[in-house]
């Protein structure tokens, strides 16, 4: 698919997950705080349960990894420290 966009996939070693550590953290986040926990009986159900809940992961759910602030929070200090 991205080939011709000069993108090549690499995939992790089946049985692996630290080789990909943030997105297996994220998607064991994402299993506990809210898909395991709804039956969905459409597409559309899941799409905004899950765009509500990213909202919510992003703007007001703290982080203890980036020192217990959110990420948007986060963003923000970064953009306030480069460089114009």
């Amino acid at each position: 698919m991205g080939g011709k966009h000069g993108i090549t996939l690499q995939f992790i070693q089946p049985g692996n997950p630290q080789q990909n550590a943030y997105v297996e953290r994220y998607n064991r986040t994402v299993r506990y705080d809210w898909l395991n926990q709804y039956l969905f009986k459409e597409i559309e159900d899941v799409q905004d349960a899950a765009t509500k809940w990213l909202w919510t992961y992003n703007n007001e759910r703290p982080n203890m990894a980036i020192g217990g602030i959110t990420p948007i929070q986060k963003l923000g200090m970064e953009m306030v420290s480069m460089p114009a």
